[in-house]
């Protein structure tokens, strides 16, 4: 199932193998290929293209991506379809040309027939689902057209489900306020209805624990205040009581004059 619609590079022109050289000469690129399914296409793929963009000083780069017939038979379901998939590679900034309905395992003749020259992919072996071989790129290792790139950590297509699934009533709920029918979610009535009193309950919870934050700040307010008057008092009561004893001597030391004049 190899190319039944025509490739078609990133920027929608018609593909270019040459390109001209500081000397003046044509000089081909370095026609390197990476593939894969690319299922909510994210950063760690488009760093994964990067890296195999940048493996020459002039390289053109070709991407495979899957169709929904051999991606459901071997690997699974997939969230977007496959146009949607081919869409989001020709944004890529790195893509020269997306290849549709690329092939499970690669294989000589659509080396040749692509004219490529290395295939780029991370070292770990994928297992061949469809039998062919105990992996994928094996073929390529073995002809010395297996370029390494590395994996980033903590993004996946796996990653971003069990993110969604993980808070799946959050965003049914969100779906819904948004106008969603519950069909269009696949959810049953008794589930919504259960869905939207948790929700309601949450959100009660939300504004009690909010108005006790402010009942608490109020209450740090008041006491915070009633110390610094406390603490002007004390310090009142130390400037009149200082004074006073100062008057008081002062009193006593005019009233001792008196009594020794007399």
């Amino acid at each position: 199932m190899e190319d039944q619609q025509p490739s078609v590079n990133g920027n929608g022109n018609n593909n270019n193998n040459k390109k001209e050289s500081s000397g003046g000469a044509e000089e081909r690129p370095v026609r390197v290929y990476a593939d894969g399914i690319y299922d909510l296409f994210h950063f760690g793929h488009a760093r994964a293209l990067e890296q195999a963009k940048k493996l020459f000083p002039n390289t053109y780069l070709l991407v495979g991506c899957c169709n929904d017939e051999l991606t459901h038979k071997y690997k699974g379901k997939t969230v977007m379809n496959e146009k949607e998939r081919y869409e989001s590679l020709r944004h890529c900034r790195w893509v020269d040309e997306v290849i549709p309905n690329a092939p499970w395992v690669l294989t000589m003749e659509f080396l040749d027939k692509h004219q490529i020259d290395y295939v780029a992919h991370d070292s770990l072996p994928y297992a061949d689902a469809s039998g062919a071989g105990k992996d994928v790129y094996e073929f390529v290792k073995s002809i010395g057209k297996f370029k390494e790139t590395k994996r980033t950590d903590g993004i996946s297509t796996s990653d971003i489900i069990m993110r969604i699934l993980k808070d799946y009533n959050q965003y049914v709920m969100r779906n819904l306020d948004r106008g969603y029918t519950r069909k269009d979610l696949g959810v049953s009535y008794v589930k919504e209805k259960r869905l939207r009193v948790n929700m309601g309950l949450k959100k009660l919870r939300e504004r009690v624990k909010k108005q006790q934050e402010k009942v608490g700040e109020k209450i740090q307010t008041v006491a915070k205040t009633a110390r610094i008057h406390r603490n002007e008092w004390v310090e009142n009561a130390d400037r009149l009581v200082a004074g006073f004893l100062e008057m008081f001597e002062e009193g006593c030391h005019k009233m001792g004059r008196a009594i020794q004049i007399f």
